[in-house]
């Protein structure tokens, strides 16, 4: 196999891409190592017993929500406020009153819309912080006063979280390693993009927090929850990149918190169900990165590291595929005499050596995964499948961007109900709230330095939920 470095014309146009490729890579693991979270500080500005309400869109009633709503209450949160669809209020009411009734509200909308959901417990909520949840985000109990640490700077606007994947079953599945695998990539990206100029591409939806000044701002919930692609598709999902787009736009500052003390644990689909997910990210990133760079620009000056990642992202899919795409011309080539245009090489040294490099480099930038669960290794050749298929899948994303349904859950977003829907909640009055000045970076209120973290609600004594027993979470 070695012969053929004698041929530099071989590896020209690998080469380069390669070295594109891996000097970004090489700039993303050095930012992300050099990064470091926020402290909690000795005497904090904002406390969770009397300054964060957790606001929680869901349509389910599991078990897996109840063990994620024992995980927020140890933070003691002032409340925690589930909005459901009508027929769902006795289930979650039930599993409320299992949990702590004086806790957690139920309140429901005429239509379960994601977007309707948050604008709603906006409204409810009257604390200076909302924290977004998913109902299967696990949280460690150091979750809340690390992510209002940040806050202590009056410029930003929003504390997004570090993430991992925690297995349905006794064990992970394939596609629960392929998503834990995306997770620590972009847990990579974003701390790197956090330290290099202080943005991040998206504050995730599966937890993150917000002043909540910004949310109750009319003009963020009207544009919220009528939000259209091309001016007719009615988007619902893509809720957190809206969020992080209003940031930019507004002039707030964002930051993530890279660490044990804030890094939620997620399911992840088992199965296939997992590729309908990731089409429907991929299909919001496209809607949101081709606005963030095209249409509204704030990006460009306010996070140009960012914008670079953006515009990374949009030429990925070509720069992986010509990789394949030149194996097979080369290997045609070994075929025909060099007389007649061909190249003298033997075709299976051509595609064994570009395979030897594929999975080689592939399993160079899972280290940090590896490194945590090294019995994930076998799962490498799925990996390097799956970001293939990923490239065509984003291509496909891009010429499909006015499908906007949810893709995983039946029912759930359709336009027209959501519509009108939207449109009898604006013309509720909303619920008291308290009083706040100004909705930019000044003016705003505080709470009192006091509270605390709550006592423990697991059987074990430990204020941790049990999956952070795993030996593999201490590394």
């Amino acid at each position: 196999m070695l012969y053929l470095t004698g041929s530099a014309a071989f590896f020209i146009p690998l080469g380069v891409i390669g070295f594109y490729r891996y000097l970004w890579f090489s700039i993303r693991m050095f930012a992300a190592w050099i990064y470091s979270p926020i402290p909690v500080p000795e005497h904090p500005t904002y406390i969770a017993s009397e300054d964060v309400t957790i606001v929680v869109p869901t349509i389910d009633a599991g078990e897996e929500f109840k063990e994620a709503a024992h995980s927020w209450l140890v933070g003691d949160p002032k409340e925690i406020i589930i909005i459901t669809e009508e027929k769902m209020r006795g289930p979650l009411q039930d599993l409320a009153n299992s949990v702590n009734p004086n806790k957690i509200r139920v309140e429901t909308v005429p239509y379960a819309n994601k977007r309707l959901q948050m604008s709603h417990g906006i409204k409810s909520a009257t604390t200076d912080i909302i924290v977004f949840a998913d109902d299967d985000a696990i949280w460690p109990p150091t979750m809340l006063p690390s992510m209002l640490a940040p806050f202590e700077d009056q410029r930003v606007g929003g504390v997004g979280t570090s993430q991992a994947v925690i297995a349905v079953g006794k064990s992970m599945t394939v596609w629960e390693v392929l998503a834990a695998f995306r997770l620590t990539i972009r847990n990579i990206e974003i701390a790197s993009a956090c330290h290099i100029d202080g943005g991040i591409p998206c504050l995730s939806g599966r937890t993150a927090a917000y002043r909540t000044v910004i949310l109750k701002d009319p003009a963020f919930l009207h544009g919220f929850t009528n939000d259209f692609w091309m001016g007719k598709y009615h988007l619902n999902s893509g809720d957190d990149k809206f969020l992080t787009r209003w940031m930019v736009s507004h002039g707030w500052s964002t930051y993530v918190q890279c660490c044990k003390e804030a890094e939620l644990l997620s399911t992840m689909k088992p199965n296939w169900r997992f590729l309908k997910q990731v089409l429907r990210w991929t299909r919001n990133t496209w809607r949101s990165d081709i606005r963030s760079l095209f249409t509204e620009r704030y990006v460009w000056t306010a996070h140009p590291y960012v914008a670079y990642t953006m515009v990374d992202k949009l030429i990925n899919p070509i720069t992986l595929l010509a990789g394949p795409v030149f194996i097979i011309i080369v290997i045609v080539k070994t075929f025909k005499p060099v007389k007649d245009g061909g190249n003298g090489y033997v075709w299976w040294q051509v595609l064994v050596s570009w395979l030897v490099w594929l999975f080689a480099t592939r399993t160079f930038k899972l280290l940090p995964h590896l490194w945590k669960r090294p019995q994930d290794i076998i799962h490498v050749p799925a990996f390097v499948l799956f970001c293939y298929y990923f490239s065509v899948m984003k291509i496909y994303a891009l010429f499909t961007l006015h499908e906007v349904g949810w893709g995983t859950r039946a029912g759930v977003g359709d336009p027209t109900a959501a519509t009108q829907a939207i449109a009898n909640q604006e013309t509720k009055p909303a619920p008291p709230s308290y009083p706040m000045q100004g909705s930019g970076p000044n003016g705003l209120g505080f709470g009192p330095p006091q509270g605390g973290v709550r006592e423990s609600r697991y059987d074990d004594g430990s204020m941790l939920h049990p999956a952070y027993n795993n030996p593999e979470y201490a590394k």
